[in-house]
């Protein structure tokens, strides 16, 4: 029935001159989302509108639910076009359309919202709204007009086309990916960390990630858990750089020379500067985190201020202020929570202490640091040589 569909976007239109630049970002990532939809698609844009017409057959379902990963988008609106040869034949389509799209009538209300951008129609909206309006009474008796809460709003569009649409499908919002630069994602193979990297993905930027791998502590199958978990938030934010570290000689060495309860804070402190240094080799703005106040020990106010400390770019920490189960609904919103929990341990939850140090003094924690003055270089330009760049994406 539908082979066009309108696309709304909220914030993007407010960016004067400036809009140009996000709506051609949209529609890259429109584009990039249809790639994995059987058929082929026109995405263009005319008078401050996106569109997305289909050149061939497609799956509808198919196509709304790509549309629905596309941040940017706000309403997903399955349109026809109707034939501009007068007043007669718009309402005869109009006329159509409601018996096609709404079957089941009796008792249902509805109003007409019409918007006219191309002033050489000889009816303004107002007329419009009335006429409609009492064309699809006299079709069809059963419906009622309630112009404050109606079952059905039939929105007529009047532009260098005439447009029909009825439903608007919600999308996820936010602003269209490559907008607001790039940042490192430290993804584990947890829960919370691909749920960060898709919210500051929502906001716009483009995500890399970097993955510390344990081996032999830590097996294929957890690494690929993270490959997976990389593919399934690139459904929104479009390809990834995943690069592994092998971290198992820098995490031997602190279980060796460092105090147990101190461990995790240490090794996530060298986490960090690896991060950091591959975020600025790849033109990265910030690093990325899933950490939340007060998660786990080495989540308290006072060890993410030993953590901050390594770092000279900014850490964004979208998950900072969520409960478990907030984070958990999101991560099941995005189809990440069944592969996060997968049994296949990563190397923070291999290389754990038993009763880990909540409120951490920086002082001491650098003291101990001192312990690995002897290796600690070497070690880590070994880790960084060790990387593997691996680019995921949706098949």
């Amino acid at each position: 029935m539908f082979s066009s569909f309108l696309i709304k976007y909220g914030e993007i239109g407010v960016k004067g001159k400036n809009r140009y630049i996000f709506e051609n970002a949209l529609m890259h990532q429109i584009r990039y989302a249809l790639k994995r939809c059987e058929g082929e698609f026109l995405v263009h844009k005319a008078e401050g509108r996106v569109y997305v017409d289909a050149l061939s057959d497609f799956d509808y379902d198919e196509t709304v639910e790509n549309l629905k990963t596309v941040f940017g988008i706000t309403g997903i609106c399955p349109m026809k076009f109707a034939e501009d040869e007068g007043f007669e034949k718009l309402s005869k389509t109009v006329v159509d359309y409601v018996a096609e799209v709404y079957p089941n009538r009796e008792g249902k209300t509805f109003k007409v919202h019409a918007r006219r951008s191309r002033k050489s129609y000889p009816l303004d909206s107002m007329q419009i709204n009335a006429q409609l309006g009492g064309v699809i009474l006299d079709a069809y008796p059963e419906l009622s007009v309630d112009v404050h809460n109606p079952d059905i709003t039939v929105y007529v569009e009047i532009r260098e086309k005439i447009y029909l649409y009825s439903q608007i499908i919600p999308g996820p919002g936010g602003m269209p990916v490559g907008t607001n630069g790039k940042a490192m994602l430290l993804l584990s193979g947890g829960i919370d960390s691909p749920v960060a990297g898709y919210l500051v993905s929502k906001r716009g930027v483009k995500i890399d990630a970097v993955y510390f791998h344990a081996p032999p502590y830590t097996s294929e199958r957890a690494k690929q858990k993270v490959v997976d978990l990389a593919r399934k938030v690139s459904k929104y934010c479009g390809p990834i750089y995943l690069h592994v570290i092998n971290f198992t000689d820098i995490q031997l060495a602190i279980y060796e020379k460092c105090p147990h309860d101190e461990l995790t804070i240490i090794m996530r402190r060298y986490m960090m500067k690896i991060a950091e240094h591959i975020a600025k080799e790849t033109d990265c703005l910030g690093l990325i985190t899933g950490e939340s106040i007060g998660q786990v020990a080495s989540q308290t106010m006072a060890s993410l201020a030993c953590t901050n400390e390594v770092c000279t770019l900014p850490v964004y920490r979208p998950c900072i202020g969520m409960d478990k189960q907030e984070i958990i609904s999101v991560s099941e919103k995005i189809d990440t929570y069944e592969t996060s929990i997968l049994p296949f341990e990563d190397c923070c939850t291999i290389f754990v202490a038993k009763h880990p140090v909540t409120k951490p003094s920086l002082d001491i924690i650098k003291k101990h640091e001192h312990n690995l003055d002897d290796c600690i270089d070497k070690l880590m330009d070994e880790a960084l040589s060790t990387k593997e760049t691996i680019i995921v994406s949706v098949e």
